[in-house]
């Protein structure tokens, strides 16, 4: 070593990396099949045949040259040539999830495929009625996508009580034709006295359709395995229905604000239209198919 007279003590022996291990710091290497690899602990020299995912974890499987095969946690721990790696997913695995990942963002909550740039259509004649907000917030999260592309305004109600009159207003015809969604329309229930009434409205039933589904609220259509339930608990008569199922999930239920804030973290817990029972997404797909039928 070549010392500056100047120099009393030579280089600076914490100068660059000196905390480096001996055979230097590890690298990511993608755990591509036939990579032959050292598991530093128990000394397993193998080559990977394959990664999976086990209990929520990336496994590498390496085979020794007696055709053994034995299984390790992707990551840390290994030797190529000598020198320690950070074993990583393949890329040909990588790729797929990328892939994937593409292919969810081409489709809509609804699962349609997506209209790259589309922008809303200006308001057709037809329209599509719900009973509340919720029910149109849980409409427009799902299926607002294919919506704003057909140009079809989602409106509130405020309950069926009226649906004969309510239906009258809006004056269906040609052109202008009417989809209705009703809670809990199920036989025996007033909602299928109401519906039943409206229907009967000469002149109106090749413009209007309308359809249910059985629950007692819209709540009920998102699957109980969002939440955690297997089902959706049965609530006491003379208890609200809304104000028991706060209660059964530990929420805050004494104000409106409160069960505002329930139906958030409800709907919050949709991602797609995977999230909804069938009847639901049936009925919903039916009405955006009538109102949006080419020549209606």
């Amino acid at each position: 070593m070549v010392v500056s007279p100047n120099d009393r003590y030579g280089s600076d022996v914490l100068n660059g990396d000196w905390r480096a291990p001996r055979r230097g710091r590890s690298t990511p290497t993608p755990a591509e099949p036939d990579l032959v690899v050292e598991e530093v602990e128990t000394g397993w020299v193998g080559a990977v045949v394959r990664v999976e995912k086990a209990g929520g974890m990336h496994v590498v499987h390496l085979e020794d040259r007696r055709g053994r095969t034995k299984a390790f946690p992707l990551g840390p721990g290994f030797l190529v040539d000598g020198a320690p790696v950070t074993l990583t997913p393949p890329q040909a695995a990588a790729g797929t999830a990328l892939a994937e990942a593409r292919r969810a963002a081409s489709r809509t909550a609804s699962g349609s495929v997506a209209v790259e740039g589309a922008r809303a259509r200006v308001a057709s004649g037809s329209r599509i009625y719900v009973e509340g907000r919720h029910d149109a917030e849980l409409v427009e999260k799902v299926w607002g996508d294919d919506l704003r592309v057909e140009g079809v305004v989602v409106e509130l109600m405020d309950g069926v009580d009226d649906l004969a009159g309510i239906i009258a207003e809006f004056q269906p015809g040609p052109g202008r034709r009417l989809g209705v969604l009703v809670d809990h329309l199920v036989p025996g229930t007033k909602e299928a006295r109401i519906v039943a009434q409206a229907q009967a409205l000469p002149g109106l039933s090749q413009h209007v359709r309308i359809l249910g589904h059985p629950y007692v609220d819209v709540w009920q259509s998102v699957r109980p395995e969002r939440l955690g339930w297997q089902r959706w608990p049965v609530i006491p008569r003379g208890t609200s229905w809304k104000h028991g199922i706060c209660a059964e999930l530990g929420w805050a239920h004494a104000s409106q604000a409160d069960i505002a804030n329930a139906w958030k973290r409800i709907l919050g817990t949709v991602r797609t239209y995977a999230d909804l029972e069938p009847t639901l997404l049936a009925s919903v797909e039916e009405l955006i198919d009538f109102v949006t039928e080419p020549g209606a």
